[in-house]
Formats: structure tokens, sequence, C-alpha cells
């Protein structure tokens, strides 16, 4: 049986630092979004932007952040997956949060910290990936510069979409649209790339450029550069089966263990 999920790309701008203001605008934008939306994904950070201020704005797993994820999750009675500044212990983590209709949560902490921009220096890395079954679909969610790293996103466990939330900037542009191509490519899956556009408060340039490829790298969504907008698309398993079945490639991956 050909099941489908229907997925919405959020593109968008967002106030430095400003939660309030971002989580006010993202309300907005949801109810833009179709009612029969099973999947929004927003981008990396999208409540506070790619800042290192974290003692500043970091919010507690009880934050206006995960509240607003859940009642919009519940509200559109649809899944939500975006990443927040969480504070933990005495701990900072870029902590990804998939959001379900029924207010439920599960996380995953950034395991590839950005030490080009420090990063490393302010959030603790994450060790374990968060793969889960939504409507039919295995899906793994990862974090901007996890991007990069092959082996860590690599389909080990029969994934159906890789999800990447992120704050990627104009100037690595070319990077981040071939190696979402080449992620979908090698590991027969969906790929979803959802970045932000506008200029941050370190002045870093942010075009866009959301995304998602099928299971044979062929483009569904290409967002217009440099804008806000809302962008869906259908997945499908009778794709990833058809795809799968004539190209058995994944037989034939290494074994390994990640340490």
């Amino acid at each position: 049986m050909d099941q489908q999920l229907k997925i919405s790309l959020i593109q968008t701008d967002n106030s430095w630092e400003d939660i309030e203001a971002n989580l006010l605008s993202l309300t907005q934008k949801l109810k833009e979004t179709a009612k029969d939306v099973d999947l929004i994904v927003l981008p990396e950070l999208f409540s506070t932007g790619f800042t290192m201020e974290a003692d500043d704005v970091a919010e507690s797993m009880d934050g206006k952040g995960i509240s607003w994820m859940k009642a919009m999750a519940e509200e559109k009675q649809s899944l939500l997956i975006g990443s927040l500044l969480i504070s933990e212990a005495g701990v900072f983590y870029n902590r990804l949060i998939v959001a379900f209709p029924d207010r439920s949560i599960r996380c995953y902490d950034k395991r590839h910290l950005f030490s080009f921009a420090g990063e490393d220096k302010v959030f603790k890395a994450g060790t374990e990936r968060l793969v889960f079954e939504y409507k039919g679909f295995k899906i793994c969610p990862l974090v901007c510069y996890d991007l990069r790293f092959p082996v860590w996103s690599r389909n080990t466990e029969e994934i159906d979409v890789l999800i990447y939330v992120a704050n990627w900037p104009d100037a690595r542009m070319q990077a981040w649209d071939t190696l979402l191509k080449a992620r979908a490519i090698e590991n027969l899956c969906y790929v979803l790339g959802v970045n932000r556009v506008g200029v941050d408060s370190n002045n870093l340039v942010y075009t866009g450029h959301s995304s998602v490829f099928d299971a044979m790298g062929d483009s569904l969504i290409n967002s217009e550069p440099s804008k806000e907008g809302i962008y869906d698309t259908f997945l499908k398993t009778s794709h990833l089966a058809a795809v799968r079945d004539k190209f058995s490639f994944l037989n034939d991956r290494d074994d390994f263990q990640i340490t």
C-alpha cells in the first residue's frame, strides 16, 4: 500500500535573540500552511538565530520554545521539527525537537558542533541519532553541520527520510546544495534541507536554498533564494520501494560502528 507524507518547509528570517518575536512571526506562518500537512520543518535555532550567547537566551525544556512547539503541533495536527538553544543541568545543547500532534516530544542533540564558529566551546555534542517512525516513514532528523559527515548520515537503519535543519551561510551554499543531493543518492532516501534567510548580527548572509530531493537525487522543491516562503510537496513510499527494488545499492553498504 502506497503511503504519502505531505510536508511543508518554512524558509524564514528571524529576529536576533528575540524569542517572543520569532515565535509570534512563526505562529502566523504556520497558520498559512495547508490544513492537511503531515510534517512541518523549521530552520536550526529558529527562535534565536545561530548565537553563541547561550547564557542570555537559552531555555529549559519547560521554556517558551518547547511549549510553543507542542501547542502548534497539536493545533496543526502535524509533526513539527526544528532546533532550539536548550539549557539542561548546567549544560547547553543545540537540541532538535520533534513535536508530535499529541504534544509528546522526542529530541536529538547536534553531534557535529561547528568549531569554525566556536560552537564546540559553548554547546555539548550529542552522542546518539534519533530515528523514529511516523505515518509509514522512518525518519532521521539532523542539524546543519551534520550534513558534512556522511558516516553519521549513513542509512544503516532503513531510513526513508533524512532531514537537515540549518543556519547555512551563503558563502558555502554550493556545499549545501551538493551535499543534500549526495546524501539522497547515496542513502536511497528522501532528503529535506531547511535553511534560513536574511542577515544575522554577525553580518552573515543566508539565502535559504531549502530543498527536497528524492531517492534518485531529483529535486522536488527549489525554494526562491533570499526570500521567506512555505514550500510543500509529497513523499511517497511507492517511490522508495521502486527505486530500492531497481537499485539495491544499500545491500552492498559497509558495516561499521561509530565510536
